[in-house]
């Protein structure tokens, strides 16, 4: 199977299978699977990227898959954090190690104060320090001091976070009490992996059904990783391909959706970081490149992006306190009267979805500061 997709058609695949063309009725965890993980360097981004893809979320679900060690929170593709199942993150840390093993090299804060150090001895200390109590990196580095005395303590807890698969404990995370980042082992905090792990081949395939058609460089630009190309070639025969505008060549299951270009797509807000608009290297079946670089806040963090027609359209902002719920839009361009307006309806239930018991709602458009 050959052919060219349009960066519409491309955008309506990936939407469609990221469950934003209409939302769906799965159960969280099973959603969370099929994302391979919730992008959440955050406590609460989660909660709203299964909000604006699940019909009738409440977060309590989420908070009990975490409270339950069925979803953890750790570390894993791009040495970012994911919300994801408990399987899903022995599976998948296993296969993005080497990225956090580069970084202990490649890390221009704690490379030199990790020079030297008997990583071995160091990831063995870390999780006798940290499997019978959970604690915070500011917790664990005067007590990797004493063991390693002439070396940076900071770097030292940094260096245990990237050698040791180290989950985010509960009540972090957790919808409306949350906490430090207290760490654990993984296996220590939710048992011990599956027999046999899934293989880079089925992550991969894992990674087209969510995201795909895609590209190698899309692959490696979801996980992290690189020289990828032989996995991929390896799986060519069972896979379809194509071509984009651009005649780069893409690569997806055979049977998966790729609904027509003039399939409409509704208003939607998306989480902080949402993974969706961060798993590809190009990315232009959502957003043109001039408008990317304008995701990026100040302080380096990735707003929610507004989706009218398929397409980011500006950014949102929420602000929840003293009794109010108000949802705050930025179009970077001009809106129909019906685009407003259901940009309008949408930030409505975002509002009222993240202060439930507020006594005031509001949704506003604001103008883009210089």
């Amino acid at each position: 199977m050959t052919g060219i997709l349009t960066d519409r058609a491309l955008g309506r695949a990936t939407l469609a299978r990221q469950h934003l063309l209409r939302r769906s009725d799965m159960e969280p965890l099973a959603m969370i699977e099929h994302l391979m993980g919730l992008q959440g360097q955050a406590p609460t981004p989660p909660y709203y990227a299964l909000w604006t893809r699940l019909r009738g979320f409440r977060p309590e679900s989420l908070s009990v898959l975490l409270e339950s060690r069925k979803v953890v929170r750790i570390v894993l593709m791009r040495g970012t954090v994911f919300a994801v199942s408990a399987a899903d993150a022995h599976a998948l840390r296993a296969w993005v190690q080497p990225l956090l093993d580069k970084d202990l090299d490649t890390n221009t804060l704690h490379r030199a104060g990790l020079r030297g150090v008997d990583r071995t001895a160091l990831a063995s200390v870390g999780r006798e320090l940290l499997s019978d109590t959970p604690r915070t990196q500011a917790e664990l580095r005067p007590l990797l001091a004493e063991y390693f005395p002439d070396q940076d303590p900071a770097a030292l807890a940094h260096g245990v976070r990237g050698l040791l698969p180290l989950v985010q404990v509960t009540p972090r995370g957790v919808w409306g009490r949350s906490g430090p980042p207290r760490l654990a082992p993984l296996d220590v905090w939710a048992g011990p992996p599956e027999a046999d792990l899934p293989s880079p081949d089925r992550l991969i395939l894992r990674y087209l059904a969510a995201f795909g058609p895609a590209s190698i460089r899309d692959v490696q630009a979801w996980c992290g990783l690189t020289r990828l190309s032989e996995i991929v070639e390896r799986l060519r025969p069972q896979l379809a391909t194509f071509r984009d505008e651009r005649g780069i060549e893409l690569f997806d299951l055979p049977d998966a959706p790729r609904p027509a270009p003039s399939t409409p797509a509704p208003v939607r807000i998306l989480a902080p970081f949402d993974n969706a608009l961060l798993s590809h290297a190009d990315r232009r079946r959502f957003i043109s490149d001039d408008d990317r670089r304008r995701t990026m806040t100040k302080n380096g963090m990735i707003a929610p992006l507004v989706l009218v027609g398929g397409r980011v359209a500006g950014i949102a902002s929420l602000t929840t306190g003293s009794g109010s719920s108000v949802v705050e839009v930025t179009p970077w361009r001009s809106l129909t009267a019906s685009n407003r307006s259901a940009i309008e309806t949408e930030g409505m239930k975002l509002a009222k979805f993240a202060a439930p018991d507020a006594d005031r709602y509001d949704v506003r458009f604001t103008a883009e500061s210089a």
